[in-house]
């Protein structure tokens, strides 16, 4: 289930009918990557001009500002799964719309998450990430304890974030959560995958658009079948209950 959600968004995430989104998103989180890079860079900057200790040796200044700067371009690093869940919620309704009109032609299509509803779920696991990143940031200096917590930790703050996103489009909040608690070992393994992704340079610039097409599918492959769950087909403001 899991592994062929993985080879369809692999598969699909470079096609014809997602490039155009898959440039954008990747615009987007460089371009919040660059803003947040240079927002700091320029703050701590202002810091070392206002208040340094080394006005008879301004080398010392360059050197500090050097190695700060370098400093925040690994601190980014860190910062890559807060923004790809932004990212994330941002294109996740046009990425579902093209994935299930393409490959579940004959279900019902899933309803677009409100944009406040998206971009607060992505804000949310953003605050929380950076919460959870910066702290496996202190275990920088313990050998393969600190790659072992930012795996793990967001192995499963990817794997909620991004299924709570697909399975929003089908469910209320409530449902969302109760079907993830029932199959929260397949969607750790998920968000284990995405956190692997996040791991390799370049590459994880992908992240979020693969991330959106892996759970759609998976969504689709947890709720289909005899005995499984069948959304409901909602008006906006209604619930969707389980029948």
């Amino acid at each position: 289930m899991l592994i062929q959600s993985v080879f369809a968004a692999a598969r699909e995430v470079f096609s014809p009918a997602l490039r155009r989104i898959l440039w954008k998103s990747i615009g987007l989180t460089l371009a919040l990557l660059f803003i947040v890079g240079f927002g700091l860079v320029r703050l701590v900057k202002y810091f070392i001009e206002n208040h340094s200790v080394s006005a008879d040796y301004p080398i010392l200044d360059s050197i500090a500002l050097f190695l700060t700067g370098a400093g925040i371009i690994f601190g980014l690093f860190y910062l890559l799964p807060a923004v790809s869940a932004i990212v994330a919620g941002y294109f996740l309704d046009d990425v579902a719309d093209v994935v299930e009109r393409q490959d579940y032609p004959a279900d019902t299509r899933g309803q677009a998450l409100p944009f406040g509803r998206s971009i607060l779920y992505g804000l949310r696991f953003a605050g929380l990430s950076l919460l959870v990143n910066l702290a496996a940031l202190f275990l920088l200096f313990i050998p393969g304890i600190n790659i072992g917590a930012f795996f793990i930790a967001n192995a499963y703050l990817l794997g909620r974030e991004y299924f709570e996103l697909a399975a929003g489009r089908f469910w209320s909040a409530e449902e969302v959560a109760r079907l993830r608690t029932e199959n929260r070992g397949t969607v750790l393994a998920a968000g284990a995958v995405l956190a692997g992704l996040v791991l390799v340079p370049v590459v994880n610039l992908i992240t979020p658009i693969f991330g959106a097409v892996m759970m759609v599918h998976l969504h689709k492959k947890l709720t289909h079948g005899p005995a499984k769950w069948t959304p409901v087909r909602r008006e906006d403001n209604a619930s969707i209950e389980k029948y």
